[in-house]
Parts: structure tokens; C-alpha cells; sequence
């Protein structure tokens, strides 16, 4: 059994990378893993502002907000799966801010598997080829890890559309993979 964390960037609830998201969880959850789901839209997580105050204290940030539960829990994990909606071609703004903030403790991840949901209006991998850069770039950054899996919602933009394609059935079979 793996303990599987779900960082949901998408700032729309059920929104189309939030419901795939939700396969990937329904097929880990049935393969025995414990799986937990975070909507990093509904934490607060500010911006990074490169005070350093995390390198003398410790991996300890300055700002006191929800960063400090989603960092634990994102070192307590085996597997983190990210996801977020392409925006101008790279992350929304949640999922950069989350992605920054590791810089409080990015030397203490070491061998974790990362499985990467990108969902986009547009009907083409290389809209999403930005975005799958920012999630590769910071896993680049952590000791050993190990990319196992990436989805392309592709051709999405209403709340839901995603629910008509097949992509949904490959989050699922991908989640109960791990």
C-alpha cells in the first residue's frame, strides 16, 4: 500500500482536471492505497517572497498559512499526482504558488513518484508541453524522483466536458496502476 497525495490545482470545484483528479482517486482508492485529495484552491497558500527565512530556520516559512500541512503531507507521501488546468500554456496561478513554496523543504524530498493531469480547451499535447515543463522542473529539483504517468485532458473547457472522454477511463486505470 502507498499513501498517494492528490494536489487539485484547478480553482474550479469539478472542474475538468479536478474530475480527473477524482478517477485517478476512485481507481488508487480500489487498488488499496490510501489516498488523500487536496484542492490547493481551497487552502490558503500565498506567493513565495524569497526572504530566505525557511533556509535559517529550519525549512520553517515566514508566512504562516495552509503551506505548512500541504509540505508535510506532500513529504509524508509516496506519490504525489498533480494536476492543473493549462493557463497561457503553463500552471494556474494555485499550483505555481504551491510549486514555489517547496522551496521551504525541497531538500528533504527524496524517491517520490509523481503522475502529472493537465486538462486544456485546446485539442493538442503541445498546448500542455509548458505546463508538463513546471511539473517536471520541480520534480527535476527532488533527489530520485520518478515520474510514472501524464494525462492530456485535451479539447476541454466547460465545467464537465471532461466526463465525456476517454481520458477519464486512463485516469482511472492509471490511478488503480500505482
Amino acid at each position: 500500500m502507498k499513501k498517494v497525495l492528490i494536489l487539485s490545482g484547478s480553482p474550479r470545484a469539478k472542474g475538468n482536471s479536478d474530475m480527473l483528479c477524482d478517477e485517478f482517486m476512485r481507481g488508487a482508492v480500489e487498488a488499496g492505497h490510501e489516498v488523500e485529495k487536496i484542492r490547493v484552491a481551497a487552502k490558503k497558500i500565498g506567493f513565495c517572497s524569497a526572504c530566505y527565512y525557511c533556509r535559517d530556520h529550519g525549512g520553517v516559512c515566514a508566512q504562516k498559512d495552509d503551506m505548512t500541512e500541504v509540505l508535510q503531507k506532500m513529504l509524508a507521501a509516496d506519490v504525489i499526482v498533480m494536476a492543473s488546468p493549462v493557463y497561457f500554456y503553463s500552471v494556474d496561478a494555485q499550483m505555481k504558488a504551491l510549486i514555489d513554496r517547496t522551496v521551504a523543504r525541497w531538500l528533504e524530498f527524496d524517491g517520490k513518484e509523481f503522475y502529472y493531469i493537465m486538462s486544456s480547451a485546446e485539442n493538442t499535447d503541445c498546448v500542455m508541453d509548458t505546463t508538463l515543463a513546471c511539473f517536471r522542473g520541480m520534480a527535476e529539483c527532488f533527489k530520485h524522483s520518478v515520474e510514472r504517468g501524464v494525462i492530456y485532458g485535451k479539447g476541454v473547457y466547460e465545467k464537465g466536458e471532461i466526463l465525456q472522454s476517454p481520458v477519464m477511463r486512463q485516469a482511472y486505470e492509471m490511478g488503480k496502476g500505482i
